[in-house]
C-alpha cells in the first residue's frame, strides 16, 4: 500500500516518526522506451506516429499482464514496477526468468514483425531492487522511490534501440529461478546474453556490474 507523505510543516517532528516506519518494498523494475518517437513526430502526422505508438504499447504484453503496475510514464518512456509478493502471486510470469524472456520475445516479435510501419523498436534496462520504498509524494499517485530506481534508471544509458540491459543483481535472480525450477536455457534469450560489464555510473558510489542482450 502506498503511503502519501505531506507535511505542511517542515519542522514537524512526526515527519522523520511517519518516515521510519515505511517498510522497504523489495521487486523488479523496468525502464520501456519507444525509440524515435520524438523525430517521427516531427517527420510524420498525428495520424501516423499516433497509431504506431499505439500498436507498440498494445504489443508490451507485460503492460497488459501487470497494468496496476505501471508507475509512471515521462514521454514515451515508462516505469513498471513489481513487487515480489505480486510477482508471486500470478499465475503466469511469476518469476524473474518468466519476466525476462516475455520482455525479450516482445522486442523480438516488434523487431521482426513482417510490416515495419506498425510498430517502433524499444529498449529496456531491468533491475532487481532492494532498496525502494512504496511512498508518493502526490495524493492519490502510486510511486516508488528509492536507490535502486534511480539506478534502474541509470542502466537505461547503456539501451540502444532491440537492447536489453540487465543489473547482474537481476542476473542473479534469474539464475535463482534456472536452477530451483531446473530450467534448460537452451534456445532462451540467455544464450545471447554478453559477459559481464562494469560502469562507473554518476551518482552510484560503486561500481555497478550488468549484462546486455541484444535482440
Amino acid at each position: 500500500m502506498v503511503k502519501h507523505i505531506h507535511f505542511k510543516d517542515p519542522n514537524s517532528p512526526d515527519i522523520e516518526k511517519e518516515i521510519n516506519k515505511i517498510p522497504k518494498c523489495p521487486g523488479t523494475c523496468f525502464f520501456i522506451d519507444i525509440i524515435n518517437s520524438t523525430d517521427i513526430k516531427y517527420k510524420t502526422e498525428i495520424n501516423s506516429w499516433a497509431k504506431k505508438l499505439n500498436n507498440t504499447f498494445n504489443f508490451l504484453t507485460l503492460l497488459n499482464d501487470f497494468p496496476e503496475n505501471i508507475v509512471k510514464g515521462i514521454g514515451d518512456e515508462i516505469m513498471l514496477y513489481i513487487p515480489d509478493e505480486v510477482l508471486l502471486s500470478k499465475s503466469s510470469y511469476n518469476n524473474h526468468f518468466a519476466l525476462l524472456e516475455e520482455i525479450y520475445a516482445t522486442i523480438d516479435n516488434i523487431k521482426n514483425f513482417p510490416n515495419k510501419d506498425l510498430f517502433l523498436n524499444c529498449k529496456v534496462s531491468i533491475h532487481y531492487c532492494k532498496d525502494v520504498y512504496n511512498i508518493t509524494f502526490l495524493e492519490g499517485a502510486n510511486d516508488y522511490y528509492g536507490k535502486d530506481i534511480d539506478l534502474t534508471a541509470r542502466l537505461m544509458s547503456k539501451a540502444k534501440a532491440n537492447r536489453i540491459v540487465l543489473s547482474e543483481q537481476f542476473f542473479k535472480k534469474v539464475n535463482i529461478d534456472i536452477i530451483e525450477k531446473n530450467i534448460n536455457i537452451k534456445g532462451t534469450c540467455l544464450e545471447n546474453i554478453s559477459g559481464k560489464y562494469f560502469e562507473d555510473f554518476k551518482g552510484v558510489p560503486k561500481l555497478t556490474e550488468f549484462r546486455i542482450i541484444d535482440v
